[in-house]
């Protein structure tokens, strides 16, 4: 086994990371100075090791189950809409 010393790093810019992320560069800001994002400074130049990307992503993966908060229960009589086929209409008419 090596000792990692060997090994090249695969760095990404901020903005690569921000659009591997799919995010702006201001949400990958808040997510390295909130510290849930790992991010090295080199002078003026802001780097992220791909590895800690990938790693981000997959520690932001969603529980399945955890979202009925954003779809509460609707209360009440429902309106179902039903589709039109536009088509088929016209060929009747």
């Amino acid at each position: 086994m090596g000792d990692g010393r060997g090994e090249s790093i695969s760095w990404l810019s901020t903005k690569a990371a921000a659009e591997r992320l799919g995010v702006t560069l201001r949400s990958l800001y808040r997510f390295i100075d909130e510290g849930g994002l790992a991010a090295y400074k080199f002078g003026r130049v802001i780097r992220l090791q791909e590895s800690d990307v990938d790693a981000f992503i997959e520690s932001s993966r969603i529980t399945p189950g955890s979202l009925e908060h954003l779809y509460p229960e609707v209360k009440g009589p429902t309106q179902v809409v039903h589709r039109v086929d536009v088509e088929s209409v016209a060929a009747e008419g």
